[in-house]
Formats: C-alpha cells, structure tokens, sequence
C-alpha cells in the first residue's frame, strides 16, 4: 500500500512524495519507491499537483457528467463547451460584429454578444440563458443570470443601436446590393402599442407587428432593420425607411424589391432620392400591358430566345421608358410553361375572390381583383349575384399570361438582371432563419423597450446564422446541414481547466467536428 511523504527541500519549498514498499527479488531485502507528486502551499497548506499529475486528473474527469460547467472541489478542475464558442467567435470577427458593436457598446459588448451566440446555439427565450452560460464558454466568460440579462435589455438603448446600425449598414452597402423586404412576427403582448391586428403572408390575420429588414445579396448578412405596426401595408413602408437611411447617413443605396412594394409614388421617390434599383411590377398596370402589347408578337424570335440554367428557356427584351422625365429600362421576360401556370393561378385566386364576394367578406387588397374580373348585382332579397367577366380572364390569358416585367435605372443586360433579382432569395432563406431557427414566430416581450432590445439581439444572431449558412453552403460536405447541425456537431468539442495550474486542455476532435473547423478555418485548434 502506497503512502505519502513530505521532504522540505533547502529552498524552503516542501514536496510531496507516494512512498510505495516493494519486495525486491534480487537483494533480498524490503526496499520503497518514492515518486514526486506535488508541493505544498505555503499559504493554504493544500497540495498543488505535479503538472503530469494535473494533466492526467483531467483528462480522466471528462468521463464524469458530474463535472459538466462545475467546479470539482476533489481536483479542482473546471468543464465547458467550447467548440460553437470558437466558431461564432471566428464569425463574428471575421464579418466584423465583434468590432462594430464594441465600438457601439463600449462596456456592455461582451454580454450582448454571448446573448446573441445563446439564440444563435439555442433560440430559445432569454430567461433559459443562464444554464448555457455555466456550461458553455461565450465572450463574457461568467454565468448570465435572468436579473441581468433584464438589466441588459434596459442598457440596449435606441441611440446605440441606431449608432450600431448606421456603421453596420454602411460596412455592407459599400460593396453590394441590397434586397428590401418585410416579414410579419405575431406577439403575446396586449399593451405593446406597436402590436396590431394585420395579415400575414399566409393571409392571417394576426396580432402581430412588422419588421423592414435590408439584407446584403453577395453576403446574406442583414443589413438593417426597422421595427413597424404590424397593420402597415408593404408599400406605405418605403417612404419612411429612405427618409430614415437618409438621416443615417446613407443618401444613395442599391435596393432590390419585389412587385409587392410597387407604387408610382415609391418609384418616383426612388428616383428622386438617385437610388440604384431594380423592381418587379405588376402586370395589371395599365403602362406596364401597353409595353407587353407593343413586343408580344415579337418577342418568340428565336433572336429572343435564351436558355436560363439548365432547363428553363425564356424571352427576354429589353424596352427604354421614360418615367417623368427620367431614363429607366423596362425588362420584359415570356415563358410559355409560365403561361399556363399564371392562367391556372388567376382561376384560383378568382374562385376565392367570388366566394368572398358572395359572403360579403371583402378584403381591401382584392379590390383591384374584384373590379376588373367581376360584376356584382344585389338581388331582391338584398344577397349579391356574382358573375365572372369572362372576356376580361380571356384577355388575361391570351395577351398577358406568361410575361414577367422588370423595371431599373441601372444600365444592365436582361440576362444579368434576372439572376440578380432571383438572388434576392437570401431573403428568404434569412427570415427562415429567424422565425424558425431564433426563437421569433412569437415575441413574447410585453413592452415596446423589451422588444426593442430583443429583436437587436435577434438581428446580431441572425447575421452570425447567416454567415454559418452562407459558408458551409459552400463546401459539399456540409451543404445539406443546416447552421443549427453545424453548431451541434462540434457541441462535443469540450475545454477543461485547473485553475490552480493554469492548465488548459482540448478535448479529442473527431472527423466531423474537424471537418467543420477547418471549413472555418479553425484546424489550428486540433
């Protein structure tokens, strides 16, 4: 049986030694060994370990589950989850928020950013955020708790963020365009007055409150947002987002817009305002069918004729239109397959407006529907008598079905134009990200102020998800994995420390976990 020894060397130092006694075969004759394992404290009178010992004691604590972001008061070693830590930490200094928000949030920075890297890892509510922060390393690097994390909140004020938002946007429109769109969140919240009753894009209608977002088209990282009323139609939001970039800063921006934001009135403020932009209008437009009507026959010219990725084919024409004055391009684009889903959409949407028609439940953004398709006479009996224009759905079928239309005042080829508009899909794969990924199909923050600062949190944490998204999109191994599998991957990748030692050690990293370091190149850390 093994005992212990104290030497107290001529230094004044005192080592600790196991004293092992043995029997030894050839002398004859008892005989110990001793082996160093440690010194003592002068102060506490506590055995320090050997740097070998430390090192071996670590490693055999992994094994217990005990020790999960603990302290283990027999060893004093310490265990966290480190690997999505190293990876968000290389992203958010790699897309440039780390700096941008101590810049922003001199003294608070620290905590907003592991608050953002807790919704990146988890999305769940804040109020679970102090279990993660005593098992996993984040920049702050102490447990968060739920007080805290409120006063947090009440910090993030209205000036900061729009401090933060003003270099944030500026960083990326510099180099990119940038898509324009919004998306509906629905709240808990009875006394928040930006929460209003409105329709959502699957024709809802929700207490919810709008969010304007811009999204850079090459990165896929958000760009800048705006909180809105949630009864705020599309087109009406424009307006007030240019007037609040221009006292930003940002006079003159390159936007993307779906046909959902098409007013004369937004066109001409676009170009008054010298934006660079490209828009999708509708077809209903009176000018819009007289540009379609001038190029209908001619547009199946084989000369015309061009052929889009692999299987799609599409005729494209180009058309100069002056618009009060100004130089813009009308794009045109027919595709005949387009044609007969377009017509068979119409009849879809048509039998749903007869309906509401017939029960008298009108929905304002069918006016324009129900006026040009429809004639509606009032029975005796007070009912309405619906009946389709049938010569108007003909006309819409043969002269219009099939015709896309593109309106910009950038000098841009047809084709070019195209896959530029069709990127603008960065959009949605970010508000996917968002509702389904972070924690916000719902807000639960009852007050304006607390859904202020929550939705910045949800902004930063969105741009780390994006990027994770966009880069390993790129490399074949990880494509088919969301950003969410990412981070779980290298959950397994665990830091233990002494303390005491200063000792720090890694934990072994496997095929995956290092696959997906190094396409962030982090391979250094294996």
């Amino acid at each position: 049986m093994a005992s212990r020894t104290i030497h107290r060397k001529p230094n004044g130092k005192a080592y600790v030694y196991t004293v092992e006694s043995y029997w030894d075969k050839e002398k004859k004759a008892p005989r110990n060994r001793q082996r160093c394992i440690g010194r003592l404290d002068p102060k506490t009178g506590e055995m320090v370990p050997t740097r070998k010992r430390a090192l071996n004691q670590l490693t055999d604590a992994i094994a217990s589950p005990s020790l999960d972001g603990h302290v283990c008061q027999g060893i004093g070693t310490k265990t966290k989850v480190v690997g999505p830590h190293m990876l968000l930490s290389r992203v958010a200094n790699d897309i440039g928020l780390a700096q941008a928000l101590k810049r922003s949030f001199p003294d608070t920075h620290e905590a907003i950013l592991s608050l953002a890297f807790f919704i990146t890892q988890r999305g769940n509510a804040l109020s679970r955020c102090e279990t993660w922060s005593n098992s996993h390393c984040h920049p702050l690097n102490r447990p968060i708790t739920s007080q805290e994390v409120s006063a947090l909140l009440g910090q993030i004020t209205e000036d900061r963020r729009q401090h933060f938002l003003s270099q944030w946007l500026r960083r990326l429109s510099e180099t990119e365009l940038l898509c324009y769109d919004i998306t509906s969140i629905s709240s808990y919240a009875t006394s928040n007055e930006f929460v209003r009753r409105g329709y959502n894009r699957d024709h809802e209608n929700l207490a919810q409150v709008n969010l304007a977002m811009l999204f850079g088209q090459t990165s896929g990282l958000p760009a800048y947002y705006r909180r809105l009323p949630g009864h705020i139609s599309d087109t009406k939001t424009l307006h007030t987002t240019m007037k609040t970039l221009d006292c930003l800063g940002h006079a003159k921006l390159s936007v993307v817009l779906d046909r959902g934001f098409y007013s004369e009135k937004n066109v001409d403020e676009l170009l008054r305002k010298r934006y660079r932009f490209i828009i999708a209008v509708p077809k209903s437009r009176l000018w819009v069918r007289s540009i379609i009507d001038q190029y209908r026959d001619d547009i199946t010219s084989p000369r015309r004729y061009n052929q889009v990725g692999e299987n799609e084919v599409l005729y494209m024409v180009s058309h100069i239109y002056r618009w009060n004055g100004r130089r813009c391009h009308v794009h045109l684009y027919y595709n005949a397959t387009r044609a007969a889903d377009d017509h068979d959409r119409l009849v879809r949407r048509l039998i749903s407006c007869k309906e509401e028609l017939e029960t008298g439940k009108h929905v304002e953004r069918h006016r324009d529907m129900y006026e040009r398709y429809f004639v509606v006479r009032t029975t005796r009996s007070g009912a309405a008598h619906v009946e389709y224009r049938d010569e108007e759905i003909r006309e819409y079928r043969n002269r219009y079905a099939g015709f896309f239309c593109i309106l910009t005042n950038a000098k841009i080829s047809p084709e070019d134009l195209l896959e530029i508009y069709r990127r603008k899909d960065v959009v949605e794969n970010c508000f996917d990200d968002l509702k389904n990924g972070l924690d916000m199909k719902r807000l639960r923050s009852h007050s304006s102020s607390a859904m202020d600062a929550r939705l910045f949190i949800q902004f930063l944490a969105l741009a780390l998800l994006s990027r994770v998204r966009t880069v390993s999109q790129k490399h074949k191994s990880l494509k088919y994995l969301t950003a969410r599998e990412i981070l779980e991957t290298i959950e397994t990748i665990v830091e233990i420390s002494c303390p005491e030692r200063r000792t720090r050690i890694i934990t072994e990293i496997g095929p995956a976990e290092r696959n997906v370091l190094e396409t962030f190149a982090l391979g250094g850390h294996s």
